[in-house]
Order: structure tokens, then sequence, then C-alpha cells
């Protein structure tokens, strides 16, 4: 696991940042060691170029706080059957008058369930409704999640795809972690990818837990979070 760094620059606070940047976590979530403080100049090495060195060491806490996190499973209040039925009812009438607006023959299907209400919508010119890596497809699924809990007391959640894009995504993402994986084995060097969504992070997380080889944690704050792939001790 990725538990520190020795970061450079020209000034301690200029080391510092690079650091944090390079962790992608905020300063209190690390302790600090300057190795090589900016005063500590000889006569000698007046005229070469100035380097701080500091050691960023993440916080046992944290790192701790963030695998809590990744295993536990939040509990989520299931709906009754008149919930579920008032759910769909919304959602149906909504996408009725809605997607009419967007084109021509756009299937949707709408299945009730205890924890989610699934919708699917399908149709070959929808990708402007995915966006660029889902990100309008979530903005939609946030509205989605609005109207299906008008008049309900309970919170509704709602999971939507576009023409199986999750699907598509979802091997995508453990084809990376694959790859990721066998490249922080073959040069035993943590890599950190880049920012995701909490349920592209769980893809990860879940692909590679069973590795006997290595190990992940995510790091960072929302909307920045990341995960590290890195050798197991």
């Amino acid at each position: 696991m990725l538990k520190s760094i020795i970061s450079e620059g020209k000034t301690t606070n200029e080391a510092i940042e690079n650091g944090l940047k390079q962790l992608n976590v905020s300063k209190n979530m690390v302790n600090i060691k300057v190795l090589e403080a900016e005063d500590k100049r000889s006569f000698f090495s007046i005229l070469a170029p100035r380097v701080v060195k500091v050691e960023l060491t993440l916080k046992e806490n944290k790192i701790q706080e963030d695998k809590t996190k990744n295993t536990q499973n939040k509990k989520i209040i299931e709906l009754s059957e008149d919930e579920q039925n008032k759910a769909v009812s919304n959602i149906e009438k909504f996408l009725k008058e809605m997607l009419p607006l967007l084109g021509n023959e756009i299937k949707y299907e709408v299945k009730p369930g205890k924890e989610y209400i699934n919708i699917k919508i399908d149709n070959e010119n929808l990708g402007f409704l995915i966006g660029y890596r889902g990100e309008t497809l979530y903005a939609f699924q946030n509205i989605l999640t609005a109207v299906a809990g008008k008049e309900i007391e309970n919170k509704v959640r709602v999971l939507l795809d576009i023409e199986g894009y999750k699907a598509k995504r979802e091997k995508t993402l453990e084809e990376l972690a694959e790859k990721v994986a066998k490249t922080v084995i073959k040069t035993r060097k943590s890599v950190t990818l880049e920012p995701m969504k909490p349920y592209e992070r769980k893809i990860i997380h879940s692909k590679l837990q069973e590795n006997p080889k290595v190990e992940t944690v995510s790091i960072g704050e929302e909307p920045r979070r990341r995960i590290v792939i890195s050798l197991k001790k």
C-alpha cells in the first residue's frame, strides 16, 4: 500500500504541495517530515539549484478509515410494494412526457425492486444522454431519483442504464484493474488511477480483492477520490 512518498520543491511549501498532489490528499491527512531544509546549504552548493525534500506519510487512521468505507455495506431501507408501485408510476409518467422530445422509437423498461428501481433506456442515438464517461447519464439518474421519490416517505434509489453503457464500462474497468495489477507486480511500484465515481472504484476494489499479490486503497476527497494499487506487504 502506498503510505508515504518523498517530494521535492524549491521551498518547503512547494515540496509539500507537490507531494499532496501526488497523493491526492489534503494536508491534514498526512504527517510531514522535512528531509532537506532550504536553509541547510553549504558554501559549495550555493550555486546549485535549490532543492528541498520532504517525506509525506498518510496517517494510519485515515488509511484504516478508508478500508472501513470500502468493506462495510451500508444498510439500505427496503421499499414496500406500494412504495415500489408509486415510484414506478412516477417514473413512467415522467418518461412518457420527456422521451418523445429526445427522439423517435425510444424504448424503456422500468422494473420495481425493494432496494432499487431499475430503468433501462434503449435507442442507438442516445449517446448524448450518456455523455463523457457517463456524466450525463448519472445526472439524468439523479433527476429520475428525485422524480421517483415524489410523495414517498422512504428514500428511493434508482439505477439507470442507457444502451447497456454500465455493463460495457464495468468490463472496461475490470480489464484496466487486471492490466494495472500486472504492471504493479512487474515493476514493484504503486500506481495511482485517475479520479473515479464511487461505483467505479467499487468495481476496481472488487476485481482485485482476491488477488494475492496486490491491494487497493482509495485516497483523496470527492470528486477527486482515486484508487492506489500496490504490492501487498
